[in-house]
């Protein structure tokens, strides 16, 4: 078993002669149980093990993101357009079709003060039309509108209110403001391997140690 003792840093390292225990005593090293010492040298060799994969795949993230976004203009190139390769959804498959590489960007969106404008509008509009139509649709842009557990409306319920194919400028109006309301909070992109198997269906190469 590894005595490589010191490549886990601690955050407060005891004195000689002594083991600082996890509610921070100094416990004297004659009083430390074989046990308890295999034990911490094994969390100890394996954390620090676990923490140079952590980086290895980080970097290795990192090289797969540059190499994908760099082939993306690359190919764009061909079409004489000059573009980042860096943003949108891109699937890759080998030439032979054994492996697939896909790359997707997730935004989050939100809706800035011109949401409350068109909710406005288009309150305005179910007051014109009660006369004339029923219940519905006020269901739906009460639906829409709803809030969930954590005080946030659903962007892709707002955003579905603008599907519906209705003339009255009024309601126009407020799907622009909707429209305008809209911006991005932030953005994450993932990276999956895949590999075809037998059947030809493709399986997720996992780079996940609870999963491999």
């Amino acid at each position: 078993m590894s005595k490589q003792k010191n490549e886990v840093v601690e955050t407060q390292q005891a004195p000689a002669g002594y083991w600082r225990d996890a509610d921070g005593r100094l416990i004297p090293d004659s009083m430390v149980k074989p046990i308890d010492r295999t034990r911490d040298q094994v969390v100890k060799d394996l954390i620090a093990s676990a923490k140079k994969r952590a980086e290895d795949l980080a970097t290795f993230k990192s090289k797969a993101f540059d190499e994908i976004a760099a082939f993306v203009s690359l190919s764009l190139g061909e079409y004489g357009l000059v573009v980042g390769g860096k943003k949108g959804n891109v699937t890759l498959v080998s030439f032979d079709g054994s492996y697939k590489i896909v790359r997707q960007v997730a935004e989050t969106l939100v809706f800035d003060e011109r949401l409350q404008a068109a909710k406005a509008l288009i309150d305005e509009c179910i007051e014109r039309w009660s006369a004339t139509s029923g219940p519905e649709i006020a269901l739906l842009v009460q639906d829409a509108f709803q809030v969930n557990k954590e005080g946030h409306i659903s962007t892709s319920r707002v955003l579905g209110l603008k599907k519906h194919a209705i003339e009255d400028k009024q309601w126009v109006k407020a799907m622009q403001a909707i429209t305008d309301s809209v911006r991005t909070s932030s953005s994450k992109s993932y990276i999956r391997f895949y590999e075809r198997d037998d059947r030809g269906e493709y399986k997720p190469i996992s780079l996940d140690v609870a999963t491999a």
